[in-house]
């Protein structure tokens, strides 16, 4: 039997965009599109979990202690000091696409450990807890920028010092309008990423470093800077052949003068439109259009029982 009170922890996680064009591996935004878990400690051999899914994935997840989030929640209460492992019921309702540049496997991360917070009754937001499980979320996916959005809501910068991830959240202006167009198709970081040089031009690294910059203050303070600060030399061609048909839609939509940039690793394409331009307009078959506006609030935790 576990030493973790019998309650329940309702979960949920926004999605995420990452990069922005110019903030490669550095910037994020958490979206209007959610996944929630619901929790609860069982009876059961420790380290067992009995997991359902509806909506993205379902049948094709693991149902077991297999799952992503299962694995999270018991490493992050590991971390946590708690080694009796108990066993656990979740309930996954997903509406965040999975491989599509939208920070599927960010919300499972930071759903496992806001879960495991939870459990342990600690909250996960709270100023002295939420640096570490910034931290322990981008450890296991690598990065900060997803995960941070996914985390702290809003429009976040991300960075490593040393050897600890860190980000801030920072309000992202009112008329910042963000479209998903997302395609049938799937994408894979590990394969995106290694279609990356090792070395690009000083020159390039110098005009990303600027529109970077240029993206906080668009972002935060002045939008009709965006489609200048979301202009990229760093990764975004190297990838085309990836994902051709998203590129030529980023271009599209920039001759287009729409602020547009692949969201993540693909191949779903952010737009930040004007309050005058229709994105949608630009779109060509095989992509479905979402307005996503900015979530705000980040993950959010609820003890129903």
């Amino acid at each position: 039997m576990s030493s973790l009170p019998a309650r329940t922890i309702r979960v949920e996680v926004p999605a995420s965009t990452a990069n922005l064009g110019s903030g490669f591996d550095a910037l994020g935004m958490a979206l209007s599109l959610h996944d929630t878990v619901f929790a609860r400690v069982i009876d059961g051999p420790p380290g067992t979990a009995t997991v359902s899914v509806a909506g993205q994935g379902a049948g094709m997840l693991p149902t077991d202690e297999r799952h992503l989030v299962v694995r999270v929640v018991h490493d992050t209460l590991a971390e946590l000091g708690i080694a009796d492992l108990p066993a656990l019921d979740l309930h996954c309702e997903n509406n965040i696409p999975h491989s599509r540049g939208l920070g599927s496997s960010a919300a499972a991360i930071v759903a496992g450990i806001a879960i495991a917070h939870g459990l342990a009754g600690i909250d996960v937001r709270a100023a002295e807890n939420v640096e570490r499980a910034l931290h322990l979320a981008a450890v296991r996916e690598g990065h900060a920028d997803n995960v941070a959005a996914s985390m702290l809501g809003d429009f976040v910068v991300a960075w490593r010092e040393s050897d600890r991830f860190r980000a801030v959240s920072v309000p992202a202006h009112p008329d910042v309008s963000p479209v998903a167009f997302v395609p049938q198709g799937e994408s894979a970081t590990n394969v995106t990423r290694g279609l990356l040089p090792e070395r690009v031009p000083h020159a390039d690294a110098a005009f990303a470093a600027g529109r970077a910059a240029l993206a906080v203050h668009a972002i935060t303070r002045d939008p009709s800077l965006l489609l200048a600060a979301t202009d990229d030399r760093l990764h975004q061609d190297y990838r085309e052949s990836a994902w051709p048909e998203t590129v030529a839609l980023v271009r599209a939509l920039r001759a287009e003068g729409i602020a547009a940039a692949v969201s993540g690793a693909g191949p779903t394409v952010l737009a930040l439109p004007s309050k005058n331009a229709n994105a949608h307009e630009v779109a060509p078959d095989g992509f479905k259009a979402l307005d996503l506006p900015v979530d705000r609030a980040g993950v959010r935790t609820h003890v129903e029982s």
